[in-house]
């Protein structure tokens, strides 16, 4: 079967640590609860659309190590393809250290291991499966020439390209007018635009000046407010269900994976991004990362 989601990305190993606030310079915390997890955006994406009900298959750069089989392990009893894992014998799995506080806060350091060997060259025996997707998502937690070839190649068979554009760096102009969709938060839409984000107005604005780069759509998310949605030169916002959230590690992650799956079943953009919206919101009343990804029935 052809696979409808193709997610090109990082895979990590979480290791996280629950604790009252987060550490200031020089402080150490005792009282701490530790969890370890499969994470990496890249991996987290298409654990959220499988469980959605998405046909998934993801690429990623794993080290020859136990995190990596690990992962592998996880994305198998998932139901992802993951016939186009490559690893890497020379790197070690990429490693994620987080901490959360009581108000579901988190800072994150991440050691990229084998996802920053993860090369344009590794896809060039794969483009058939980028032509053959629904769609394509992806993050930027690998090098971003990796990225730029996976959207050329993209563009040049029409397969729609979903970037979530995270962690944000600089992106050229060519490498955006070859997007579908962007999916910013407010800090990365602040940085890509070079306008501040604070309010639904200044969103909008942003999201115009991205617009003005070539991508048909554009979406902020903001959090507990949900999505601001510029789509045939109309915005919306989007509202998101109310929560008590507890951890916001992957929500974006969640929301990129649910609005692949809704836009794969060819649902109109707005009811796909309330469904994604809807798939966030369960995911920050639970702890970790892929582990608090929804199933299909939960929505």
């Amino acid at each position: 079967m052809n696979p409808s989601i193709l997610v090109i990305g990082s895979s990590n190993t979480d290791m996280v640590i629950k604790a009252p606030h987060l550490p200031v310079p020089g402080e150490t915390i005792l009282g701490g609860t530790f969890l370890m997890n499969a994470g990496g955006k890249g991996a987290n994406q298409a654990v959220a659309a499988a469980r959605l009900g998405g046909a998934v298959t993801f690429i990623c750069k794993t080290g020859d190590d136990i995190f990596g089989k690990q992962s592998v392990e996880l994305f198998n009893k998932e139901g992802i393809d993951t016939t186009l894992i490559f690893e890497d014998h020379n790197h070690p799995s990429g490693v994620a250290l987080i901490t959360v506080d009581d108000h579901a806060e988190n800072c994150i350091v991440v050691a990229p291991g084998a996802n920053l060997y993860l090369t344009a060259e590794d896809l060039i025996p794969v483009s058939g499966c980028i032509e053959k997707a629904g769609v394509l998502l992806m993050q930027l937690e690998i090098p971003v020439e990796t990225v730029a070839y996976a959207v050329s190649v993209a563009a040049s068979f029409n397969t729609p390209v979903i970037l979530n554009p995270a962690p944000v760096c600089a992106l050229s102009d060519e490498l955006l007018s070859r997007l579908s969709i962007i999916t910013p938060n407010e800090t990365e839409a602040s940085m890509l635009a070079g306008i501040k984000v604070t309010d639904e107005a200044s969103a909008e604005e942003a999201a115009r000046y991205l617009h003005a780069k070539g991508i048909a759509t554009v979406i902020i998310t903001l959090g507990a407010k949900g999505a601001l949605v510029l789509h045939e030169d109309e915005c919306s916002l989007v509202h998101a269900p109310v929560v008590n959230a507890i951890d916001t590690t992957a929500a974006g992650d969640v929301f990129n994976g649910a609005l692949a799956v809704a836009l794969s079943e060819n649902k109109p953009m707005l009811e796909a991004v309330k469904f994604a919206c809807k798939a966030a919101a369960i995911s920050v009343t639970r702890m970790g990362a892929q582990a608090s990804a929804p199933y299909r029935t939960e929505l």
